[in-house]
């Protein structure tokens, strides 16, 4: 099994998920925000490692999505249970997230499994929930003004997420009219 520096990082970006979710509910925003901030950051270094070293792997490209929706799907969640962003936006993000999944999980199912690739709609859409979750926890973690922003912010994220949920949701759809490979 291949564990290398970048798919080490990604584990470790797992392992952050249970701290920021303890961190915002026990009421330390801005610990939640620097932790969340450093999962972050370390998911553009990962993939920038595993690229450069060329160590890209198919257990790397299942940990980072497992990672990033682990951490993503649990933040967001958790602020809406402390009323720090929007109910709906927070059903978003899970219901496109959980779509995802079973799309994946069908297509396996009827053995005519697809190939893990993000589209550029969902990396538009990751850096904009991640904004959105660290400029919420930044916000309340260091007492600043922005209400306005955040609500603009959110409804963005809440766009985007949607037009990503539709472009996975027409490319499963291509796909699994496709006839299946024989070999």
């Amino acid at each position: 099994m291949p564990i290398n520096l970048p798919n080490l990082i990604t584990v470790l970006r797992l392992f952050a998920v249970p701290i920021v979710i303890w961190t915002i509910l026990a009421g330390y925003p801005q610990a939640a925000f620097w932790i969340f901030l450093a999962a972050g950051i370390s998911d553009g270094i990962d993939g920038y490692l595993a690229r450069r070293w060329n160590q890209r792997t198919e257990l790397g490209a299942y940990l980072d999505a497992i990672a990033d929706k682990a951490l993503l799907v649990s933040i967001f969640i958790t602020l809406a249970i402390v009323q720090l962003i929007p109910v709906w936006l927070a059903i978003a993000v899970v219901s496109r997230d959980l779509m995802i999944v079973g799309a994946v999980i069908l297509s396996w199912l009827m053995d005519h499994p697809v190939t893990i690739k993000p589209l550029y709609i969902s990396k538009l859409n990751t850096v904009a929930q991640i904004g959105f979750a660290a400029a919420a926890l930044g916000l309340v973690g260091f007492g600043l003004q922005g209400a306005e922003w955040l609500l603009i912010g959110g409804y963005v994220t809440g766009i985007l997420t949607v037009l990503s949920a539709l472009a996975y949701l027409a490319a499963w759809m291509r796909h699994m009219g496709e006839p299946r490979s024989t070999v």
